[in-house]
């Protein structure tokens, strides 16, 4: 009789045995049976799946408990249900493999729970037999299972690979047609988007089904148990990574070379950056999150692996759109971009707070200094582009001056960029906040910077210390502007023109900023009250310009002599009254004053000054001249007369008076 180590089933009372304790021996049993003795077990006709797994798992049991140093001792024999657990699964891959149309799992419940139920035991089965010296009996039963393995790792990388394609071929036929640039195409200036929503009809990504998923949770374990991490990960990310990129495209943001986005018109490129931040915030708002969850039931039993799955995705999305966004920064820069890259400064300012604990570590930092350094790179192009402002004002020196007293083109232009510069205030402020702060590390740009530096020190002089960057800047620009403005004005020669020239522009200037609730509170009440100061100013200055004259032609300092009206001199004033009236007339008729209440404002005070003047002055003296020949040459007209001129002013319109009359 011969002892002999093996790892076959032993019954005792229970039918079952649990490990020993003995450590003379591995925790095995060890049968001693006489020469024509059979052992205990079913054969290999009477052993079903079930029983097999059974006896597996009791052996695993006790392989597990087994220590280190009884792996030293090689067993006789392999367990007849290990062979068939062996057999089983390989007849199993062929039943799968031979099945007409993928995928081949999911068709019936039992099979692939009976399936997965076995390669998990081969997969614990090599893992313990591995620990075994390579001449044991052993390696043969090893070797075997390593092919059985390998062929069922090959089959489940073509299920595993077959399902997330199908999935994917089912979103791209539920897309509709429109894309998100077709949307955009058509966006005004500022980029007003709403933020996105996560409505069910959105939720179709990544559009597997809960059979599916379930599927590719079941392959993701048992491969990566099975020492097949790497090819797993591998099939899942370059399918994943395609699966967003047709994503991506159907949102209408495909990839564009940088030297794509250098040649590209600015109308273009426009729409390109508004669908841009739409696909941008759709991924961190809705895609990322259907990701996440998606990698995470994926991969429930793994979360490093899942977390580090979902993170290189993210990352290469998110790569992806900053390669973009720097392209953007680098194309020419003009006054009408401004906006466009504040957009996009919002985007990825909204981005950072959804860089949260479901990156890896490393990701996760990399990714933030990433899209920090992009958001650096936009302020400062977005800064440059504001302070160019400046620049465009100071060299605005053209030496012809605005027909009939007009608001000037620089001052619309001025305004209304600052009108739309201000819906961005918020992120101006930011903007300016981050590109002085990059300078204190040495980062910024030094023709931003010295403009900004040059800026505060001034304002800070003027005791403006406890003001923000923007609003420094943006009475820079104002007094630029007021500076510019007062040169124009002296390419006037007439000196009434002048003032209404200054008035027009000037009043142009305080509407805009009192109709912009967020300029005015920047400029303040005092910038308003001088402003307001201002214009009175120049209309009084205008009055004295051109009506002074006018009031001291209908003066009756002179005319009476001994009491007696002098004739002569009487007719001499009317005559003069009448030649400076209709010049006035005939000149300011053709000025422009197009806002409607300062037009009416000279008007009435044009009316409050001359008209009680010339209505005394010729009730006064008119009786003197009735009775003579000629009456109309000098008296020609009557205060309603003048009154009906005066409302002539201003109009654009040159209206003779000879036709009038």
């Amino acid at each position: 009789m011969e002892n002999s180590t093996s790892f076959s089933r032993k019954d005792n009372n229970d039918g079952h045995s649990g490990p020993e304790s003995s450590s003379s021996s591995v925790s095995h049993t060890v049968d001693t049976k006489s020469d024509g003795e059979e052992a205990s077990g079913p054969s290999d006709s009477e052993m079903s799946l079930p029983q097999a797994i059974e006896d597996i798992d009791l052996l695993i049991q006790r392989l597990s408990a087994t220590k280190a140093v009884d792996y030293e001792l090689p067993p006789s024999e392999v367990p007849k249900s290990v062979e068939f657990l062996y057999d089983a699964v390989d007849s199993m891959v062929t039943k799968y493999e031979n099945k007409e149309n993928p995928p081949r799992l999911g068709t019936n419940q039992d099979d692939d729970v009976s399936f997965f139920d076995s390669m998990n035991r081969i997969t614990k089965l090599v893992k313990y037999f591995n620990k075994f010296p390579s001449y044991s009996i052993l390696s043969l039963s090893l070797n075997k299972a390593t092919v059985i393995l390998h062929r069922a790792m090959s089959f489940l990388e073509d299920e595993y690979r077959t399902i997330l394609e199908i999935s994917k071929r089912r979103v791209l036929q539920q897309k509709t047609p429109k894309t998100l640039k077709q949307m955009t195409s058509s966006e005004s200036d500022r980029c007003m988007l709403p933020e996105p929503e996560c409505k069910e009809e959105e939720l179709d990504f990544p559009s597997f089904s809960p059979e599916a998923i379930e599927t590719l949770n079941k392959i993701s374990t048992v491969m990566i148990a099975s020492g097949y991490e790497r090819e797993c990960c591998l099939i899942y990310s370059a399918l994943r990574r395609n699966a967003f990129n047709d994503e991506l495209s159907e949102l209408g943001f495909d990839n564009i070379s940088f030297d794509e986005v250098q040649r590209i018109q600015w109308e273009s490129l426009e729409g390109d950056i508004a669908t841009w931040i739409n696909a941008f915030k759709h991924c961190y708002v809705i895609l990322f999150s259907a990701e996440r969850s998606l990698t995470d039931t994926v991969f429930s039993d793994h979360r490093q692996v899942s977390r580090k799955m979902f993170s290189d995705l993210a990352a290469a999305v998110v790569v992806r759109f900053l390669n973009f966004s720097h392209a953007v920064v680098m194309t020419k820069r003009s006054s009408e971009k401004l906006f466009k890259f504040l957009d996009m400064y919002e985007t990825m300012r909204d981005l950072i707070p959804h860089i949260n604990d479901s990156y890896s570590s490393e990701c996760k930092l990399d990714l933030i200094e990433e899209v920090a350094m992009a958001k650096t790179r936009i302020a400062e192009a977005a800064m440059s582009i504001f302070c160019e402002l400046e620049n465009s004002i100071k060299k605005d020196q053209g030496r012809v001056p605005v027909p009939s007293g007009q608001v000037h083109p620089l001052t619309r232009y001025t305004m209304n960029y600052l009108k739309y510069a201000i819906e961005y205030k918020d992120t101006l402020e930011q903007v300016f906040k981050q590109v002085r702060d990059t300078d204190g590390s040495g980062g910024s740009k030094p023709n931003t910077t010295t403009t900004i530096n040059t800026t505060v020190n001034h304002h800070h002089d003027d005791g403006g210390s406890d003001k923000s960057q923007f609003s420094i800047q943006l009475t820079t620009v104002m007094d630029l502007l007021d500076a510019n403005l007062d040169m124009k004005s002296k390419l006037y020669r007439d000196p009434a023109l002048r003032y209404i020239f200054l008035m027009n522009n000037g009043r142009y200037i305080l509407q805009k900023i009192k109709c912009t609730t967020e300029i005015r509170e920047l400029m303040g009440a005092n910038w308003c009250r001088k402003r307001s100061t201002d214009l009175r100013q120049y209309h009084k200055n205008y009055q004295r310009e051109t009506w002074s004259r006018v009031l001291q032609s209908m003066s009756p300092e002179g005319l009476l002599v001994n009491g007696k009206v002098v004739k002569p001199l009487l007719k001499e004033r009317f005559k003069n009254f009448n030649s400076l009236f209709e010049e006035i007339h005939r000149t300011q008729s053709t000025w422009v004053v197009s806002d409607e209440q300062l037009q009416s404002e000279l008007r009435v005070s044009i009316s409050a000054v001359v008209i009680p003047a010339y209505r005394c002055f010729l009730g006064r003296f008119k009786q003197h001249l009735e009775s003579g020949r000629q009456y109309e040459k000098y008296i020609k007209y009557q205060p309603e007369d003048i009154e009906t001129f005066i409302e002539e002013l201003f109009d654009g319109n040159p209206v003779s008076m000879q036709k009038r009359r």
